[in-house]
């Protein structure tokens, strides 16, 4: 009887373990309630078992939860935060729509919506930036702008006034990898950088990874700016734009099939190039850019999406009937997201991506093409295998088009030969795989490893040099030299010329102090096989993309950071700081007098240098209230060194490390917006920079009556220092909150006093009195702007 009731008592006591043990997956797609646009970064926690997670890119989130009920926190950033209540006694599929914040919901807890530091996350390094933020910000022509937002980023710097680009960390533009739907772009920017690629109604979110970056990415050394287009509306058809002084824009955005398809078109142009023709002189002057975005979307099933997304750009810049300059980005991408099980989520891509650059220059008769194209397939996974432990790997190829340049002559009446520099090919294939684990509860790491190929193909005539130096020095003159090729060597359609491959490991970790603070590190190894052949400090339309081959290696960056984060008053402030240090082996650096244009054995005139950063950066928030925004402070330094191959060499500089031209030692950002009412709200703009590096005169010398200069080390001086204020107020003329037709006026002046900041200093020999002079070029003082935006 004893044995029977022990017997008894076991099998209860397991049954009820093996009850309480039991476990069920809950997992869903969390959308805008109005739109049914899948919402990023939505977090959603269970505050009795103190797990949670975020949802995915896709807005895909899975949890696995002890059978039960549990209490839901979801919140968002711009979004009501809502607490559920679920029953969980098999695996169930939770969808959930969440309202913006400034309308009504009924049956949910709103508490307060704060954009606090993550602290138990092992990112660092890596800052985002919600649409809504953005528009608050008050910028050049009253045109919102992504890739200025950024500028005000801590370890984020301009590549100049006016210029296009962003630097990252010290490092060059060419560095960073930008992706619009997952999709290259190469030029970011519009007219020469006084506007970006992109259209702000169109993007959903974006992220900006200077450091810690996963091994999903790859093939640039700095920095990722990873930017997705919205959905479009598969509830209702909409349409917003804006008219402004120089460009406008319109979108509109609908469904297909109610509820399950959807389709996004937007179009912007400026039209500033008509105040160029305000004279019989200037009437075949243009300078302008229109773009094209579209999306077209279809939710097949719960298990399967099917997405075709596509942006296309051109800029036109023409001088009387001097030349005409074209050039513009081009990309399209087929994605199919299907969801395995609610443990594993997978996206298949397949991408093209075309940048082309164009130039007709009428007076000497002959046309000027080149361009990069290339095809890329990517199949990722998502696998959420525990609370505790989610896994992703996934497989990336590339084949890139190269084509250096084409000459043609314009028409019959001219007698230029036709030339086509070489077109160069290459193959890139990435496996990867990384993993996100907490350890305990203090501690979460990331750890994954990238393994990177890549293959120079041709067909392509290859130069051979003695020693296989492309570049002599010269003892005599102590000057760098072109070699002159001893033979060539063709290799045949899709023939391996070189290849190389690497590994990429990348390691993050975070150790949670307590519920409010954290200490964070992580280590980044990034490989970039393709180069920019580019002298001056901005990415320009001429630049030309160069794949790694015999004598121009890949460059290979190595970063560390360690970072303390803190929140305070539950989430109303936070504080990061990091310390980074960063190298780069194989930069590329030019020789003096190098020749880039229309050169077809452009390893003559360069050299395979390293480069080093390191650096303080600050950043404090205020998160909530009617004032918001942030502080952010960088303290740091960037520099190049080119030494010689052998002791009789002197290298660039001497062999010594020098200023890269990315190099600012300072820079601070202050951007807030206060709302003042329901009407009124109000954004400002601080920033203030270490002047660029640059190269002066410092001696000269008289040749037949002409004073020439002569120039010393490279980057020994500075411009002045870079400084602007800007504000902004927007009006909004929403009167009925039922109303359909919603408008806004946005008032802005960029540079309101009026700085003078130097895009360059020239030096020349005045006509006049024939003294030498130095002569500041700035591209804008005080712009004021007025646009109105509307949406219905």
């Amino acid at each position: 009887m004893i044995i029977k009731k022990i017997s008894t008592f076991v099998i209860f006591i397991t049954t009820l373990i093996s009850f309480s043990q039991e476990k069920f997956t809950l997992s869903g797609t969390i959308t805008d309630f109005k739109t049914n646009e899948t919402l990023i970064g939505v977090n959603i926690y269970i505050p009795a078992l103190k797990i949670g997670t975020s949802t995915n890119k896709y807005g895909f989130y899975s949890l696995t939860l002890p059978a039960g009920e549990h209490q839901l926190e979801i919140n968002y950033l711009g979004y009501q935060n809502v607490e559920k209540i679920v029953l969980l006694d098999q695996d169930t599929k939770y969808n959930l729509s969440l309202n913006e914040s400034n309308e009504e919901l009924l049956e949910v807890v709103i508490k307060g919506n704060r954009s606090k530091v993550d602290i138990k996350s092992p990112e660092m390094s890596i800052n985002k930036l919600s649409i809504s933020t953005i528009k608050k910000m008050p910028v050049v022509f009253g045109e919102v702008d992504v890739l200025k937002s950024i500028l005000l980023l801590p370890g984020v710097t301009n590549a100049g006034e006016g210029a296009s680009g962003f630097n990252v960390r010290g490092g060059g533009a060419d560095q960073n990898l930008i992706l619009l739907d997952e999709a290259t772009i190469f030029n970011s920017s519009h007219v020469f950088g006084f506007f970006s690629v992109f259209n702000s109604d169109a993007i959903k979110n974006l992220k900006l990874y200077k450091g810690g970056i996963p091994a999903r990415y790859g093939g640039r050394v700095s920095s990722v700016l990873d930017i997705y287009q919205k959905d479009g509306n598969s509830k209702e058809f909409h349409v917003n734009g804006g008219l402004g002084l120089i460009s406008s824009r319109i979108l509109a955005e609908g469904p297909i099939v109610k509820n399950k398809g959807s389709f996004l078109i937007g179009g912007r142009a400026s039209y500033a190039h008509l105040f160029l023709k305000l004279s019989e002189e200037q009437k075949n002057n243009a300078a302008y850019f229109y773009d094209l975005n579209t999306k077209l979307s279809y939710k097949i099933n719960d298990k399967n999406s099917l997405f075709l997304s596509g942006y296309f750009g051109r800029d036109v810049f023409r001088l009387n009937d001097l030349f005409m300059n074209t050039y513009g980005n081009s990309i399209l991408n087929l994605r199919w997201s299907h969801l395995y099980s609610d443990k594993l989520f997978a996206n298949l891509s397949l991408i093209y991506s075309d940048y082309y650059y164009g130039l007709d220059l009428n007076f000497v008769g002959f046309k000027w093409d080149s361009g990069i194209k290339n095809y890329t397939v990517k199949y990722d996974f998502e696998n959420y295998i525990s609370n505790k432990f989610k896994l992703n790997y996934g497989l990336n190829g590339i084949y890139y088009q190269f084509n250096p340049g084409t000459i043609k002559p314009l028409n019959d009446e001219f007698t230029i030969n036709p030339q086509q520099l070489d077109e160069k090919y290459a193959l890139g294939v990435s496996p990867y795989i990384d993993a996100e684990s907490q350890l305990s509860k203090k501690i979460t790491v990331y750890y994954g490893l990238r393994y990177s190929m890549f293959y120079r193909l041709g067909a392509s005539t290859i130069n051979l040099y003695e020693n296989n130096n492309a570049v002599v020095f010269n003892s005599d003159m102590q000057i760098y030299e072109k070699a002159t090729p001893i033979d060539t060597e063709y290799y045949k359609k899709n023939r391996v010329i070189e290849s190389y491959d690497n590994f990429e490991p990348r390691f993050s970790i975070s150790y949670q102090l307590n519920d409010e603070q954290a200490i964070k590190a992580n280590y980044n190894r990034m490989a970039q096989y393709l180069q920019l052949i580019s002298n001056t400090s901005s990415p320009t339309p001429l630049d030309v993309w160069m794949p790694s081959d015999t004598y121009i290696k890949p460059q290979i960056a190595d970063q560390v950071a360690l970072g303390y984060f803190r929140n305070f008053n539950d989430g109303s402030y936070s504080l990061e700081t990091e310390v980074y240090y960063k190298k780069v082996k194989n930069r590329l650096d030019y020789i003096d007098g190098a020749d880039l244009i229309a050169n077809n054995a452009i390893e003559q005139v360069v050299l395979n240098g390293r480069m080093r950063s390191y650096g303080l950066e600050i950043m404090f928030k205020k998160n909530e209230g009617k004032l918001n925004g942030w502080v952010s402070y960088t303290l740091s330094k960037s520099e190049q060194q080119t030494p010689g191959r052998t002791p009789e060499e002197t290298g660039i500089n001497n062999g010594q490390w020098y200023s890269s031209t990315y190099d600012k030692t300072h820079n601070l950002a202050i951007t807030s917006s206060y709302n003042l009412n329901e009407r009124w709200s109000f954004g400002t703009n601080f920033a203030l920079q270490s002047g660029q590096p640059v190269t002066y005169p410092n001696s000269q010398y008289e040749y037949l009556g002409i004073t020439v200069p002569g120039y010393g080390l490279r980057n020994e001086n500075r411009l002045p220092a870079y400084h602007h204020l800007d504000i902004s107020a927007t009006l909004s003329l929403e009167k009925n909150k039922k109303r359909k037709w919603k408008g806004e006026w946005v008032f802005s002046i960029y540079n309101l006093y009026n700085r003078q900041n130097a895009a360059s200093i020239n030096f020349r020999q005045n006509a006049d009195t024939g003294y030498n002079e130095a002569v500041r070029t700035s591209i804008f003082g005080i712009v004021p702007a007025v646009s109105y935006n509307f949406k219905f």
